[in-house]
């Protein structure tokens, strides 16, 4: 795949950026930048810029809209990618995600995670799960009540073809550093729960762009970025809902 100099130049400038930022907020931390994945959040942007972000040193990337993220995989079928589903899962849409992905961040509910299990191919390595919490208790927002994690944990730990890996959370932006971290450390406070009952879990999916500094103080292992790598789109690709 023949890509622009310029793009190249620009994401491979972002991830060193992003790197970065993670290296000085793991030293805060007292933390190894290693224990920090870097998960290149590409929904709405082309295979071009995921090909540039790939060559640059990235091997996972997230995507929201499920039927764009298969024709990203089919067209970049010969690059070693890890797909991840990080956008709300319909029923209708479980088997794409099952045979598809190699991780799912946003299971929220014991139906979810029943077809997963039984859409996972035979073939494939277990699906990676991790159980989103809506941390914030929003309305609007997916996931399971704080009180729902554990419980669920315990149903998702049984299904063949899967395996709990630990939590997402997507909490609304808060400006304040101390007062994202404690919001972050609600979540971690969860993901200890669920090792102390005994679940193997090791991963915390939090923080983005605006507060993966925060994310990774509070013990998130995967961070989640999109414009901080890929820029901000003037007129964005609609999804492909089909």
């Amino acid at each position: 795949m023949k890509l622009s100099s310029q793009l190249m130049d620009r994401i491979l400038k972002n991830i060193q950026d992003v790197k970065e930022r993670v290296a000085s907020a793991c030293k805060l931390a007292g933390r190894d930048p290693k224990s920090v994945t870097i998960l290149g959040v590409s929904k709405t942007y082309g295979v071009d810029s995921i090909s540039a972000a790939f060559d640059a040193g990235l091997d996972a990337f997230g995507e929201n809209y499920i039927a764009e993220a298969v024709q990203k995989k089919q067209a970049l079928a010969s690059f070693n990618i890890k797909w991840h589903c990080i956008g709300p899962i319909q029923s209708n849409k479980t088997r794409l995600v099952a045979e598809n992905f190699d991780w799912v961040h946003t299971v929220d509910r014991i139906k979810i995670a029943q077809r997963l299990s039984e859409q996972r191919p035979k073939y494939l390595n277990p699906l990676q799960v991790c159980i989103q919490v809506n941390v914030d208790s929003a309305q609007t927002k997916s996931g399971v009540k704080a009180e729902e994690v554990l419980p669920l944990a315990i149903q998702i730990a049984d299904l063949p073809g899967l395996q709990l890996r630990g939590l997402m959370a997507i909490p609304d932006p808060i400006l304040d550093y101390e007062a994202s971290c404690q919001v972050f450390r609600r979540v971690k406070c969860l993901w200890d729960d669920m090792r102390q009952y005994g679940l193997a879990v090791d991963t915390l999916s939090m923080g983005m762009s605006l507060d993966l500094e925060a994310a990774i103080q509070a013990g998130s292992t995967i961070v989640r970025v999109g414009t901080a790598i890929f820029g901000v789109r003037d007129n964005p690709l609609p999804p492909i809902k089909t």
